[in-house]
């Protein structure tokens, strides 16, 4: 296991360095916009031009209209027919409700999975020494990456396609990049809380599992949500 976390550090260090490059331009651009609309670069009901957002970032208008729908999605930004996409003017408190959800759906999925013996075990794993690595290197992109992959890994082992889709579309990806954004997390943790999950997974104690996937959620829920500055 030590070997593993090791080479998992390796990976997440280079990965770290070449981030710019890695990462496609859509979820560079969404984590810019993020960073901007939370920070207070942009104010609430300020139009985002996608034509004066892609000649900033040199890049052409469609990932720019890419980012901004995911964005449309979690709240943070409202398009307006023939009208052009502004900022929201309220950061809802939106972020605590999914999480909500996204716990009864994880709990359930978790205890079916378990159940079922379904889940590869050595692959969540896997996930979760990478995203341990991922946050030692301070590579909130890849503990984002990796923590999705370990949900949605258990998702699928549950082998309830309606399940899964609703819990797609929650934004999964997106609302976790937003979650990682506050300030003071400390990502080691966060990342370290997934271990329990596969713990309680291989017990093959489906209620057991089920409960400490549905607390793992509850965690994410008390988190400061993240709010605006300079606005």
């Amino acid at each position: 296991m030590n070997q593993l976390r090791k080479i998992g550090s390796d990976v997440a260090a280079d990965r770290h360095e070449a981030a710019f490059v890695n990462i496609p331009l859509r979820q560079r651009l969404k984590e810019a916009l993020l960073r901007r609309i939370l920070g207070g670069h942009y104010h609430p009901g300020e139009r985002l031009v996608e034509l004066r957002i892609a000649e900033e970032f040199g890049t052409s208008q469609g990932p720019v209209r890419e980012a901004l729908r995911e964005l449309e999605a979690t709240g943070l930004v409202t398009n307006l027919p023939r009208r052009g996409t502004y900022v929201a003017e309220v950061m809802g408190d939106g972020l605590r409700e999914i999480y909500a959800v996204r716990g009864a759906l994880e709990e359930q999925a978790t205890r079916t999975a378990t159940a079922k013996r379904s889940c590869d075990l050595a692959l969540l794993q896997r996930e979760v020494d990478m995203m341990h690595a991922a946050a030692l290197a301070t590579d909130t992109h890849g503990v984002v990456e990796h923590s999705v992959k370990f949900h949605r890994a258990i998702m699928q082992a549950a082998g309830n396609r309606l399940l899964l889709n609703i819990w797609q579309s929650l934004q999964i990806e997106t609302r976790t990049t937003i979650t990682m954004l506050v300030e003071g997390l400390d990502l080691v943790e966060i990342a370290d809380s997934h271990q329990p999950i596969v713990d309680a997974i291989a017990s093959g104690n489906a209620e057991r599992a089920a409960c400490v996937a549905r607390e793992h959620q509850e965690y994410f829920e008390r988190l400061p949500v993240p709010t605006r500055t300079g606005s």
